[in-house]
């Protein structure tokens, strides 16, 4: 494994970067669109361009992977992202900021198929799913990191722009440098959605939901921190707070689910979390409640972002092993999907509801999770016999990313179960 880890190298200096980049960016173009007056709304529609630029680019990208190559396509993607970062300095209403949104989340798809295919390309059955651990690890860790950054000047300036641009920049030179050899490209398979419903209506439905709660947290929990008064660096500090629960949950709660009927846990980990946001959105003067606020986000953090794994490994579960890939592959795009209207959904609750209206919606998506959930465990198959490993994903990943995903076609044996 640490072989594998010391080749990939290049690969995860230049994701680290990406991530800490993307994590800053997303949470700084909340704070700075409250500051030039922009509404609750209108900066939920404009954050929801990013996830649609992310679908496309899981689309488009591949075509222009084949006929360019890696690293030139990896080096225009990410000179385009720093150039769109800074952009947002010279321009001030929703509609251009929209594009950009939408131009930086076609450029991070391209980047993030590049890495995950040059990193499939290094694995083997062996590393796979230890490359797949570390690089989860990485993309969260990196989100996580980006938010503490806002500590470091006002999101009324230029700095922290500035600082965006130069790690998406940054990216470009571990994996300019390397002398490993770039691998052959293939696009994954897909599957329709059509099929991929009959196969797993509990996976794919689960997924569509963790896609909404997933940006809903990642940046409707931003509009959220502003509006009860919170300071720029509190609002960071919550955020990652929130990112790092999600880690400490992701594990441990993968591991029950490969012990027990994985709609257990997509049913009770929602019932955990539905109370807590009741909790916090009849909460007074949450402000001056910091260390509740911030353990309670975290525990929602915890029992929500980890569900898109499960149900990924759920859908898994019940797949032939030459399905996998494919239907994994869709999945992505059905989490996209859902992430499209999480930003929507957040701002104009917001709008309507006051700041409390964000643990409404957090509330309305865990219920329907855990009312999807029950429905199929009163009506759908039992439990699988064959259940796989439930393995840590994060929503910041392209199609590509379910070839690491391989392992999960081959079956648990007895004594793992």
């Amino acid at each position: 494994m640490w072989a594998a880890i010391r080749s990939s190298w290049p690969l995860f200096l230049g994701m680290i970067f990406l991530m800490v980049s993307n994590g800053l960016l997303a949470t700084l173009l909340t704070l700075r669109a409250g500051g030039l007056g922009f509404s609750e709304s209108a900066i939920g529609l404009m954050q929801s361009a990013y996830p649609i630029g992310s679908l496309l680019g899981c689309l488009i990208a591949p075509k222009l992977i084949m006929q360019v190559g890696h690293i030139r396509i990896f080096a225009a993607f990410a000179s385009i992202a720093s150039a769109a970062a800074l952009i947002h300095l010279v321009t001030y209403d929703p509609w251009s900021w929209g594009a950009m949104r939408l131009l930086v989340g076609f450029c991070f798809s391209g980047l993030y198929i590049v890495a995950e295919s040059w990193l499939n390309g290094s694995a083997n059955n062996k590393t796979r799913a230890s490359l797949l651990s570390v690089y989860f690890i990485i993309q969260t860790g990196g989100v996580m990191i980006g938010q503490f950054l806002l500590n470091l000047s006002s999101p009324d300036g230029i700095l922290l722009f500035i600082v965006v641009s130069v790690l998406i920049s940054f990216s470009l030179v571990p994996m300019l440098i390397s002398t490993s050899a770039t691998p052959p490209y293939e696009p994954p398979e897909r599957i329709s959605l059509i099929a991929l419903f009959r196969l797993s209506p509990m996976g794919l439905t689960g997924s569509f939901l963790n896609g909404i709660a997933q940006t809903t947290l990642y940046v409707v929990l931003a509009l959220y921190a502003r509006a009860i008064g919170l300071s720029n660096g509190e609002i960071g500090g919550l955020i990652g707070t929130m990112t790092f629960g999600a880690m400490l949950f992701q594990f441990p709660l993968a591991k029950i689910s490969d012990r027990l009927d994985r709609r257990l846990i997509i049913v009770g980990a929602p019932c955990f979390a539905i109370p807590i946001c009741l909790f916090l959105g009849t909460l007074e003067n949450p402000a001056e409640n910091t260390i509740l606020l911030y353990t309670m986000v975290a525990l929602i953090g915890g029992l929500t972002l980890p569900l898109y794994s499960i149900c990924m490994a759920h859908m898994n579960d019940h797949l032939k092993p030459g399905q996998v890939v494919a239907a994994s592959g869709t999945l992505v795009l059905i989490l996209a999907a859902g992430m499209i209207l999480g930003p929507t959904l957040g701002g104009f609750a917001i709008t309507y509801y006051g700041p409390e209206g964000f643990f409404y919606l957090l509330t309305a998506t865990s219920t329907l999770t855990a009312m999807t959930a029950l429905f199929r465990l009163w009506g759908g198959q039992s439990r699988a016999q064959n259940q796989i490993r439930a393995v840590a994903l994060t929503a910041n990943l392209s199609p590509e990313a379910t070839n690491l995903y391989r392992e999960a076609s081959t079956p648990k044996s007895d004594s793992d179960l």
